[in-house]
């Protein structure tokens, strides 16, 4: 078990990808805290469960429970460095799900709800599942 928490949590990456995971992680909380609570001007999970439903996604209320959720609680796993990596697979899945369902259709540009901001969060999702958390993390602190 030892042996699985180090490779989880060790990593060799330094001050950048603290950065690049904080900055990520701030956003994707923001995003998981709009479908979840409403905050930020959000819908809540009521309206994100009835969108999910509108566009296929069924049962609506499940799958909006598990996208907000995966965003806001991966998002704080990244912003304090802990299961980073487990977490950002998490939320890779996530945005390939937003990507296949909600923005290819609308081509690469966010201006016309395109693919463009998911692509560059599953961009940074898939470096940190590579690089890990970085030294500035709880998770170094569990690989020692």
């Amino acid at each position: 078990m030892n042996n699985l928490i180090k490779s989880i949590t060790a990593s060799q990456a330094g001050l950048g990808i603290t950065i690049l995971r904080i900055v990520a992680g701030i956003t994707f909380a923001a995003h998981g805290s709009q479908k979840l609570f409403g905050w930020f001007g959000g819908y809540g999970l009521a309206g994100v469960a009835q969108w999910m439903e509108s566009i296929g996604l069924a049962p609506g209320y499940l799958m909006a429970l598990a996208a907000g959720s995966a965003e806001f609680f991966g998002g704080v796993a990244l912003i304090i460095g802990l299961l980073v990596r487990p977490a950002a697979a998490l939320l890779a899945v996530t945005m390939l799900v937003a990507i296949f369902t909600v923005h290819l259709a609308n081509g690469f540009f966010m201006s016309n709800n395109g693919y463009e901001f998911a692509l560059a969060l599953l961009a940074i999702s898939v470096a940190l599942v590579f690089e890990g958390a970085g030294k500035l993390s709880v998770d170094s602190k569990l690989a020692r």
